[in-house]
């Protein structure tokens, strides 16, 4: 196989490997021995779920977290420079997107070394795919502050941009404070703003609804508050 940097995304929960990966993937996971990983215990459970035979003692890990500093993942990728293919797997979803991969990423540009991203889930945008918002201008923005006053002045700044610019507004929370979340979202937005609920996405508890402000606070709102969701703002 190709010498080169493959960006390999990791099914959102306990979703079935073939449920969301074209048989490419497993080719080409198969056949990597260096991996770079955001939680090595992690990234053995999925490498074993893509194929019962792959024996991970077998296998290097390099491990690549968010509180991995940045100056030291700069020999990450020796074995790619020296023509051994290489795999970034994420904790969930896409490498690189909402996750710390984007520093190797730059380094391997930076060392001109091909990158291959490969198919995969990622909630984020099966999330603005099911909103019924713009996809033609849209922004992800992470997470929001924690505190209530600052989550809220930056959801009036969100929306006050989603009016302005005809841009989707796209954020995530942790999922213990998604109920939170949703509550400071119903206190500041304006009963016309959209508000799209993307949670689960691919799993059998896989939850997506757009409604209005207004329209939310007449519903029940979801039991949410153990499962990864994505949160949309729009005009």
């Amino acid at each position: 196989m190709e010498s080169a940097l493959y960006l390999i995304p990791v099914t959102l929960g306990q979703t079935p490997y073939e449920k969301v990966f074209p048989p490419y993937n497993h080719d080409i996971i198969t056949g990597i021995k260096h991996f770079i990983v955001e939680n090595v215990r992690s990234a053995c459970k999925f490498l074993s779920r893509v194929d019962k035979c792959v024996r991970t003692e077998n296998l290097v890990f390099y491990e690549l977290s968010e509180h991995t500093r940045k100056n030291s993942i700069q020999d990450y990728l020796d074995p790619l420079v020296n023509g051994q293919p290489m795999g970034l797997i994420s904790e969930a979803g896409c490498p690189g997107v909402a996750d710390p991969g984007a520093d190797i990423i730059e380094i391997a540009h930076k060392k001109n070394l091909k990158v291959v991203p490969l198919v995969g889930p990622s909630s984020i945008l099966m999330a603005l795919m099911a909103s019924g918002f713009s996809g033609q201008n849209f922004a992800f923005n992470g997470y929001l502050p924690v505190k209530a006053p600052e989550r809220e002045a930056k959801l009036r700044q969100l929306e006050h941009r989603a009016y302005k610019e005809g841009q989707t507004q796209i954020f995530i929370e942790t999922p213990y404070r998604n109920r939170q979340m949703m509550q400071s979202i119903l206190s500041v937005c304006s009963p016309s703003t959209k508000v799209c609920v993307a949670a689960g996405i691919t799993c059998p508890e896989e939850y997506v609804k757009t409604k209005t402000a207004a329209e939310w606070k007449k519903t029940k709102l979801p039991e949410i508050d153990r499962v990864p969701a994505v949160f949309l703002l729009y005009k």
